[in-house]
């Protein structure tokens, strides 16, 4: 069913050896390593920067172009995502919010 060349199988071997170093290269070192600060800083935005990189192009853009109309439910989510937040600060009632606007509009009216 599946062939193996040699050329794929060493491929697979290195890849799982590389992998298996950079993952464990922490536990190899016999002394305690610590980021320097500016890297611990860094980190504190990595989680916004990727939910900001996957959800803006998803709220902005509708088959690889930018919404060129106001009626699209997702912007109208938004707002109301965003005016729950800026009044409760809640997660869960952002998200509920954004959706109980969403849903009508899409399903309904079809934006």
């Amino acid at each position: 069913m599946f062939e193996l060349d040699l050329r794929t199988l060493i491929t697979i071997l290195a890849l799982g050896v590389v992998s298996v170093l950079t993952r464990s290269l922490f536990f190899i070192s016999s002394r305690p390593w610590t980021l320097p600060r500016w890297a611990q800083r860094g980190l504190n935005y990595a989680p916004i920067a990727a939910l900001a990189a996957v959800v803006i192009p998803e709220i902005v853009m509708a088959q690889g172009a930018l919404v060129s109309t106001w009626q699209d439910a997702r912007l109208f989510a938004v707002v109301a995502g965003l005016a729950w937040f800026a009044w409760q600060r809640g997660v869960l009632g952002t998200i509920v919010a954004g959706m109980a606007v969403y849903l009508p509009l899409h399903v309904y009216l079809g934006w």
